[in-house]
């Protein structure tokens, strides 16, 4: 094979072309490469004498001389007849010993009868037919487009919140920007009781704790956190974990994969970290309707009463703010020996006279049902970090066979330390609980006046429908291009596509006058995206303090 060829070849071969392979100057070294060809070396075991019998019609090495093009490849002057008649031979004997491999070897030029055949050379070559290593970028590269075409794609913003000017941020070029969809509910995150017993910490002990709860990093400020969060929801114990995440997929399918034959109800709008827990379980799940205890109950009805069983919900979901019949989900749980599984992560620090949660706004009776409880630390408590709360056997049962708390590094003492006294402070202090209620209510109330749609929330969340992915973004990107607001668009996988809004939490930090602001902002990139209004104070606008599924009174002074 003259050295054109072999440049021809080298171009066109794919798998010199998918290896990054480079292409060889000599014969031997191409013959070199077969061993290592997926196609070529099954074909020359049994070929190998007939291709170095291959007579090439062309003349040898000239650089001046056009490289041949694939299709003079497959004329009948590039192979003698007796070379091309063994390698049919050689084909025929291999197409009977390997047949899975004839669809491969018909994409060789050696041994492929069906090579001659084909008219269009450039559409073998791009084909998928020939095994080699799996292209992983092109496939990124497609699902990464596959998010951009459907608008569900994420770009973060540069958002860099100041402390001593809360809610204010710097953004990427140093601008001033008001956050308007912080999960730092209540501001804690930069108040002196939080920051002072960090610093104090953390200038005694370190920045990090130093390993696991097991192997050294097991301090006093972990302990008395948990003890705190025990009291707290009235419990004998509780763990700490780096996030509610983790406390939440960890539990589950700890406790799961410990009772026998477990069972698993939970919510249709369960967060992810639940559905992770569920599915790492490997236990049996069954899917109930978000918030429905009466679904729950025909489910539960049908299951061996002796089963262990766990129901698995929220008290309020984030994305809609809609807050679950915890009491009515527990009695039910309940009466078919079911263990209670609530996730508090948006309640706690917000409700309850010590910010126990939604059950403490209810009373002690039924937080008392409670049989698991997980929060976070990293919301109204401004900090960082997740954890459960339950009985003594059922904490240390997840704490002797949870993968997800023993197989990880502790959080760091001055976090521990901070969060508990952000704990501690808010099982006192009403003042940024009634701040951030007041400025919730303003915020309804003024978005009730203009018509701007709501999705029916009783709580401390107010989402704003947009029902458009595109459209959301565009409203996002503009507030803060324009108004420098920064309001998070909430997309898919978050929320159903169509479902998509603008998730406002506001604190006890957004004034009067920021309220302003961000009203005329709103409509503004309202109007420019040519969205409808409700009329004004319409009741489908969002729902009163009361709750969607027992009809009574949630909270007779909250929201």
């Amino acid at each position: 094979m003259s050295a054109s060829m072999i440049r021809s070849f080298g171009r066109h071969c794919p798998f010199m072309k998918r290896t990054g392979t480079a292409v060889p100057a000599q014969t031997h070294q191409l013959n070199a490469l077969v061993s290592r060809c997926p196609i070529m070396h099954k074909a020359t075991l049994s070929v190998n004498s007939a291709a170095s019998e291959a007579v090439v019609a062309e003349p040898v090495s000239d650089p001046i001389t056009p490289t041949p093009s694939v299709e003079h490849l497959l004329e009948p002057t590039v192979f003698d007849a007796a070379a091309k008649e063994k390698a049919h031979e050689a084909y025929q004997n291999l197409k009977r010993t390997h047949p899975e491999h004839v669809q491969h070897l018909s994409a060789c030029p050696v041994v492929g009868e069906e090579w001659a055949k084909l008219q269009n050379v450039d559409a073998i070559l791009r084909s998928d037919v020939i095994p080699s290593a799996f292209d992983y970028e092109n496939f990124f590269e497609k699902k990464i487009n596959q998010k951009k075409d459907d608008n569900s794609y994420r770009v973060f913003n540069n958002i860099n919140r100041l402390a001593k000017n809360f809610p204010r941020a710097e953004g990427k070029e140093k601008e001033d920007i008001t956050v308007w969809c912080a999960n730092d509910y209540l501001g804690m995150s930069r108040h002196p009781v939080v920051v002072d017993t960090m610093r104090d910490v953390l200038l005694r002990h370190g920045a990090g704790s130093g390993g696991t709860r097991n192997i050294s990093g097991n301090t006093r400020f972990h302990h008395a956190l948990e003890d705190e969060l025990a009291d707290l929801h009235r419990k004998d114990a509780a763990l700490v974990f780096t996030s509610c995440y983790v406390a939440n997929d960890t539990t589950l399918q700890t406790l799961a994969k410990t009772l026998p034959n477990c069972v698993i109800l939970s919510d249709e709008q369960n967060h992810a970290s639940m559905i992770a827990g569920v599915v790492n379980s490997r236990a049996e799940k069954i899917i109930f309707k978000h918030n429905d205890p009466v679904d729950l109950e025909k489910k539960l009805a049908a299951l061996d009463p002796m089963r262990p069983k766990i129901v698995a919900f929220e008290s309020v979901y984030s994305m809609s703010g809609a807050i679950a019949p915890i009491e009515e989900i527990c009695d039910v749980s309940h009466k078919y020996g079911a263990l209670t599984f609530i996730d508090e992560v948006h309640a706690v620090g917000m409700y309850g006279h010590r910010g126990a949660g939604v059950g403490e706004q209810l009373g002690d009776h039924v937080m008392d049902k409670f049989d698991i409880v997980t929060g976070t630390l990293g919301k109204a408590y401004g900090v960082i970090g997740g954890y459960i709360a339950g009985s003594e056997r059922l904490v240390d049962t997840v704490r002797s066979y949870g993968s997800g708390f023993i197989f990880t590094t502790s959080l760091p003492p001055a976090v521990t330390a901070g969060a508990r006294a952000s704990v501690a402070y808010l099982k006192n202090s009403q003042v940024e609980r009634n701040g951030q209620r007041q400025h919730v209510r303003e915020l309804k109330t003024r978005l009730n006046e203009l018509g701007v749609p709501m999705v029916e929330s009783p709580g401390h969340i107010v989402p704003i429908w947009v029902g458009d992915a595109k459209i959301c973004r565009s409203i996002s990107d503009k507030l803060l291009q324009k108004h420098n607001i920064y309001v998070q668009s909430i997309n898919y996988p978050t929320v159903p596509m169509g479902q998509e809004r603008l998730r406002v939490t506001p604190t006890p930090a957004h004034s009067t006058d920021l309220l302003d602001t961000f009203s005329e902002a709103l409509l503004d990139v309202w109007n420019d995206a040519g969205l409808s209004y409700l009329a004004p104070n319409s009741q489908t606008c969002t729902r009163s303090m009361i709750n969607p599924i027992t009809a009574r009174p949630l909270t007779a002074e909250v929201y």
